[in-house]
């Protein structure tokens, strides 16, 4: 008997055919993004433009808890302003936060790299020493200025104990008009060298092992496989490290509140700590004010153009 062909069964195009989206999708999807950012943006609006707008308006004011009446004149807006020009006190303090962000965020960058490098590997022993160098970075700032308060004072700090009994007694840091400043970027940086050394070493270990094995295999040393290969792949992750720090380095309140007051003299008088005292011990609010917007502007410029100049480093390296 011969074999009945049966005819084979074709699909029918449309099946094969990509589906058509429909003609609102887009509309519809903006709307669902919309609406999920809705709650987000109205809670920056209320916690940071709000507050933030109530800042720029007061610097535009006279305001004084001597002279409640000021609050709402602005006969003359830009007379804080001018103010802080001849101000030599408010140009000072700039000089010394610059100073103090240079040194802590270097400081930083550098022992946090240090210490990722160190700590770059699997064992059971690096990951418990990772995780005893990430406890400053959990603590209170209060608490940190506390425990480098007492640190610093020679009559009970352990430090300053040990160098007597070897001969070698130092003067508290903090109370010589040559190192107060460099005692609080040496505690600064005590707080918060883990946040670099955590960030690098998340980089670290997403490196891939082709590259660095092909410069092993063409006799690369450990410094031209850090150079050229390593340092190359953290380059960007310590832009971001570094203008993270450099923001916070602006926000050193505590550490100054605590163990110097600004002082001796004004050796350690950084721009907030300056409008603090200008706003709150003299009550001139609408002066601070200014003092406070001059200082978010700038730490704007400053991350903005250090920003910048990193991602071009990075990405003209990266193009060749």
């Amino acid at each position: 008997m011969s074999a009945v062909l049966q005819p084979q069964p074709h699909a029918h195009p449309a099946l094969h055919a990509p589906l058509a989206r429909p003609a609102g999708w887009a509309r519809e999807r903006r709307l669902a993004f919309a609406g999920g950012l809705a709650p987000s943006l109205v809670v920056l609006l209320l916690i940071t433009l709000l507050p933030a707008l109530a800042l720029f308006t007061a610097s535009l004011t006279p305001l004084s808890l001597t002279d409640p009446a000021g609050t709402f004149r602005f006969d003359d807006p830009l007379v804080n302003y001018r103010q802080l020009l001849s101000d030599e006190r408010f140009t000072d303090s700039v000089g010394t936060q610059l100073k103090l962000s240079a040194a802590s965020v270097a400081l930083q960058l550098g022992v946090g790299l240090g210490l990722a490098l160190l700590l770059n590997g699997r064992s059971k022993a690096l990951g418990a020493m990772r995780t005893v160098f990430l406890i400053p970075m959990v603590l209170p700032p209060i608490v940190v200025a506390l425990i480098w308060k007492i640190m610093f004072t020679p009559d009970v700090s352990p430090l300053h104990r040990a160098l007597e009994a070897v001969g070698a007694p130092v003067r508290s840091l903090i109370a010589n008009p040559d190192t107060a400043l460099w005692a609080i970027a040496l505690a600064d940086t005590w707080q918060w060298f883990p946040f670099t050394m955590l960030m690098v070493l998340a980089a670290l270990q997403m490196i891939p092992e082709e590259p660095l094995e092909a410069a092993r295999l063409d006799g690369a040393n450990r410094w031209q496989l850090l150079r050229f290969i390593v340092f190359a792949h953290i380059r960007p992750v310590l832009v971001v490290c570094g203008l993270f720090r450099l923001i916070d380095s602006f926000k050193a309140f505590p550490l100054i509140y605590v163990l110097t007051d600004g002082g001796p003299g004004t050796v350690t008088e950084v721009s907030n700590y300056y409008g603090f005292i200008q706003a709150f011990n003299f009550s001139y609010w609408g002066y601070g004010s200014a003092i406070a917007m001059v200082i978010l502007a700038g730490v704007f410029v400053l991350s903005w153009g250090v920003g910048r100049l990193g991602w071009n480093r990075s990405s003209h390296d990266a193009a060749h």
